[in-house]
């Protein structure tokens, strides 16, 4: 029998048998590794698993500087020490309370009481959950375990403070901890990771070194600089100017959503009127971008700037500082004298409002109103009334009216007519102050006659062949065609200006046949200060009206702010339209208004002749009414117009004076302004060409 022999098992290569311990060895190694990084290093890492950098917040630059076309200072920034708090997220009341114990060892927020004894920005509520948070326990106490188990953690809380805490618990707080918690109230303003000042305006020297000092003991405490809105030219073009809320204010309310949407913090300062809020967009800057890294529970572990912060840019207006300081002082001299002179004629007059524009570019010189309060004799700065209040004009706007004469076709040039008293039936006859004769449109400007502009209204009417006494055609609508027309000059439409808001002017209710005569002659209608001067700047600019603005050059900031930086932008002349008549058709309102100023016979010739700086322009008388306990006195406005040189127009002007009493013409206020302002501009012009001439 044969044995067979068994069959070998295979044996695994020398070399493979090499690699598994190898690879055995390798494991081991890592084993061991991640063992070490575990034990050694696993709190380390776990740091870094609990740490977020999506934190980000935005810091405030202080706003851009405002100057006036020469670059004289109107609004600048003053450097302010400043105290900050920045919250972590998760802060909670107990903490913030900790750091205003600390920190009212370092400043003084000394408690300031009202007539009452009661300390003034503190109520009960504040010094209850001050009594809350240092007696928590006993607090919970005053609840049940009924009330407990009903409440949520909220309404425990305001049940404890709005009924369970007595009065008398409160009651005898020493000033030291008041301090303490006038500190807290305004700690607790801030939000998370967002800078909030808690005080900087009568903050000390002193105190900014001790919170510098001990930053330390004070998380979320910073000393730094702040800023405020300064004015070096006070009242002076205030109204205009504006102002900016604080930061207790912060951003407006009814303009939340627009203000967040576009990166403001709640607490932000923004410009709330004027020009402060007309250009927020370039004033704000832009502001510093800070990048916290955090833990999940809140507490901030570093920062880093991630986007500079850049100041706001610099507004160069177009007003010229020290022309407006002389006409606001002409205004207000010429209003004082007015009133004191004749004080029971003119027991109504209150206010005097002037604009001066330069009419080819729309750059507004100077802009004035003044206000005569009675009670403390002084007079008083009311300038935005130029924009926002409306006066009955009277015949300085009869230049609109032959333009719409001639627009219309129901006028050609050199068109006369016969001015004497005209009389509708069934109405009172109406005259010009005294009947002229036979006039053509020139000289109906230059000595401003009622009548002409009588039969352009009629004509637009549909009345070509008045009689006296008779009845006349009459077309209602003709009253809203010379609307159209008087709006291409300015009168009752929107002139455009950059600022938050302005009135149009009143329209009148009732278009009848005698209305449209006293529309003709601004006896209807009411108009601003601001549309008259846009009115006469397009007659001075050959028919082109443009859009008056306070904004002439946008500048980049600049490191040192005493500089100013590189233009960012200029603001460019806006032609908002070109009326629809002829050149030699305005070329005859031109030179009626040329001849009312400088020509024998005309309406400003007395108050004008012989100004070497050859003026233009219309003057205007209107019926006005006031009312008393009911009564009904009559007063009037007076207004004027004008422009020089009046050959190639450099400055144009508008005057109201409204409720004058009647005395007759004896002390003209309107001439005494006008020529006071026209005179200054002219005089001021001639000095700096002077100085510029021996500094050459």
């Amino acid at each position: 029998m044969k044995i067979k022999n068994k069959e070998k098992k295979p044996q695994l290569p020398f070399r493979l048998n090499i690699l598994f311990f190898a690879v055995f060895i390798l494991f081991a190694i890592l084993i061991v590794q991640l063992g070490i990084e575990q034990i050694l290093k696993g709190e380390s890492y776990q740091e870094e698993i609990d740490r977020t950098i999506l934190d980000t917040t935005k810091v405030p630059v202080p706003r851009g500087k405002i100057v006036d076309r020469y670059h004289n200072s109107i609004v600048d920034n003053k450097p302010l020490y400043s105290i900050t708090y920045t919250p972590s997220k998760e802060v909670q009341a107990e903490d913030r309370l900790a750091v205003a114990e600390e920190l009212a060892n370092y400043i003084s927020m000394v408690p300031e009481r009202n007539s009452e004894g009661k300390v003034k920005g503190l109520t009960l509520r504040d010094k209850k959950e001050y009594w809350y948070l240092k007696n928590e326990k006993k607090a919970l106490k005053f609840l049940s375990d009924e009330d407990k188990e009903e409440l949520d953690d909220t309404e425990q809380y305001n049940e404890i403070i709005n009924e369970r805490i007595e009065d008398e618990e409160v009651s005898d707080y020493s000033d030291e901890i008041l301090e303490i918690i006038l500190i807290k109230k305004e700690l607790d303003k801030a939000y998370a990771l967002t800078p909030q000042v808690i005080k900087n305006e009568e903050l000390t020297a002193e105190e900014y070194a001790q919170v510098a000092e001990h930053l330390d003991l004070l998380p979320g405490i910073n000393a730094t600089t702040d800023w405020d809105r300064e004015h070096p030219y006070k009242d002076t073009l205030s109204g205009f100017i504006g102002s900016i809320t604080t930061q207790e204010q912060g951003i407006l309310a009814e303009k939340e959503q627009y203000y967040l949407t576009r990166g403001y913090n709640r607490n932000d300062r923004v410009g709330r009127s004027g020009l402060e809020e007309q250009y927020e967009g370039l004033l704000r800057g832009r502001k510093e971008q800070i990048q916290y890294t955090t833990k999940k529970n809140g507490q901030v572990i570093d920062s880093e700037v991630i986007v500079p912060g850049e100041r706001g840019k610099d507004l160069v207006l177009s007003i010229d500082m020290e022309y407006q300081e002389q006409v606001d002082k002409i205004v207000a001299e010429e209003l004082k004298k007015t009133v004191t002179k004749y004080p029971y004629q003119n027991k109504y007059l209150e206010d005097a409002f002037v604009v001066v524009m330069n009419p080819k570019t729309g750059e507004l010189l100077a802009v004035s109103g003044q206000h005569y309060n009675r009670d403390k004799d002084k007079v008083e700065d009311a300038g935005l009334k130029t924009i926002y209040e409306q006066h009955r004009p009277g015949s300085s706007i009869k230049g609109a009216t032959v333009l719409a004469g001639y627009a219309s076709g129901v006028i050609e040039e050199n068109q006369t007519f016969n001015d004497r008293p005209i009389k509708i039936a069934g109405t009172n006859p109406k005259k010009s102050v005294s009947p002229l004769g036979v006039v053509n449109d020139i000289e109906a400007l230059q000595r401003s006659s009622n009548v002409y502009m009588y039969f352009i209204a009629m004509r637009m009417g549909g009345e070509y062949n008045y009689e006296w006494d008779k009845s006349i055609t009459y077309n209602s609508e003709a009253v809203q065609e010379i609307r159209n027309y008087f709006r291409q000059v300015g009168l009752g439409a929107e002139t455009g200006i950059d600022f938050p808001f302005e009135a149009t002017g009143y329209i009148g209710e009732s278009p009848s046949a005698g209305n449209l005569q006293d529309f003709a002659i601004g006896q209807y209608d009411t108009y601003t200060t601001m549309q008259l001067a846009q009115y006469v700047s397009t007659i001075a600019n050959d028919g082109y009206r443009v859009r008056p603005h306070f904004l002439k050059e946008v500048r980049e900031p600049m490191p040192f702010e005493e500089e100013l930086g590189p233009v960012h932008r200029s603001e460019a002349t806006e032609v908002l339209n070109r009326i629809e008549m002829s050149d030699s058709q305005i070329g005859r309102v031109q030179e009626g208004f040329r001849r009312a100023f400088q020509e024998t016979g005309g309406t400003g010739y007395n108050y004008w002749a012989g100004k070497d700086y050859k003026p233009a322009g219309k003057t205007g008388t209107a019926e006005n009414e006031v009312y008393e306990d009911g009564n009904k006195i009559d007063t009037e406005n007076l207004t004027l117009v004008g422009y020089a040189p009046y050959d190639d127009p450099e400055i144009a002007f508008a005057v109201i004076v409204p409720n004058l009493g009647k005395v007759g013409g004896q002390h003209p206020i309107n001439h005494t302004i006008g020529t006071g302002v026209m005179d200054a501009y002219f005089d001021l012009k001639k000095e700096r060409e002077e100085s510029e001439a021996e500094d050459k």
